[in-house]
């Protein structure tokens, strides 16, 4: 049994289809049966069956899926020890951001970072919460930086690297641009609000908030949107108002397009996150990284 066999198994069952495997490793389909085969015999059972046309695991083959998966993980990783021990310094930094922090926080960042070290090669994927968290458990990235709660657990390691104030904005032409003192949260029921959808972790974070206060349940969400920046741009042609991170619309503020408004005894305030995996060795550049981005004092 060598590790490609787990690798190719693990391949199988995260495409649920034979055909997508052996395209991927450039090999025949039935050579990827014969992988699949030669473990079934190892360990004297049926690993997969067949349910309307999909490749379904057994119940111990999700098993083994779970022990093959840490297995390849750990082999890959004695490699990356080795070469960082004899010098031979992996220069590639793969992060994983959700929206805000990814399309308005760090392009500044990594272009200081990329001056420092103009030889690293840096891939950033930018995504909901959810799924750049299950990148980094699925060892696609090494550094994910997320807003909103994340559970450690015996998985993660997570620490705070910046904090961030979620504001009310609307048009200067809008009639709340126009009020002198902070609004009362009643003063939103009827307005039109505009926001992220329901699974994005701004909008949850604002939900709950809201929850946590005791906000009329009769403010809700007029109008969503799948991206910050056309969320900005609706609330800028008055079609209605927004709670957007400061981060993303101090251009704006700043020339005038948009205009914050206070609420009275109500704030957004939350975390930025730093997550890593626990049992994941941390290479140099990753770790030059983070210590970069903490002497930024954000």
């Amino acid at each position: 049994m060598r590790i490609s066999n787990l690798e190719i198994y693990c391949q199988v069952i995260e495409e649920e289809s034979i055909s997508k495997v052996a395209r991927k490793n450039f090999i025949t389909q039935p050579a990827v049966t014969k992988q699949i085969r030669q473990l079934e015999n190892v360990y004297g059972t049926t690993l997969f069956k067949r349910d309307k046309g999909s490749l379904v695991p057994t119940k111990g083959g999700r098993q083994l899926y779970k022990i093959f998966k840490r297995i390849v993980f750990e082999y890959n990783q004695s490699f990356t020890v080795i070469d960082e021990l004899i010098g031979e310094e992996d220069s590639s930094l793969k992060l994983g951001s959700s929206f805000t922090i990814g399309e308005y926080l760090l392009p500044a960042i990594l272009g200081d970072f990329k001056k420092i070290y103009p030889d690293v090669d840096i891939n950033l994927e930018v995504g909901s919460t959810p799924r750049v968290l299950q990148s980094l458990q699925e060892n696609e990235i090494g550094i994910a930086l997320v807003e909103g709660a994340v559970e450690e657990g015996d998985y993660f390691k997570v620490k705070k690297f910046a904090e961030d104030e979620l504001i009310l904005v609307c048009s200067p032409d809008h009639a709340l641009a126009n009020t002198k003192h902070a609004i009362n949260v009643e003063d939103l029921i009827g307005r039109k609000l505009i926001g992220r959808e329901k699974n994005s972790g701004t909008r949850m974070f604002i939900e709950q908030i809201f929850k946590t206060h005791g906000v009329p349940e009769d403010i809700t969400v007029y109008m969503e949107f799948g991206s910050t920046q056309a969320i900005k741009g609706a609330v800028e042609a008055n079609l209605g108002i927004a709670i957007l991170s400061e981060i993303v619309v101090r251009t704006e503020l700043k020339n005038g397009s948009l205009v914050k408004v206070p609420i009275k005894d109500l704030t957004f305030n939350r975390d930025l996150w730093i997550v890593q995996r626990k049992d994941r060795f941390i290479h140099a550049i990753e770790k030059k990284f983070i210590d970069f981005l903490f002497s930024k004092q954000l």
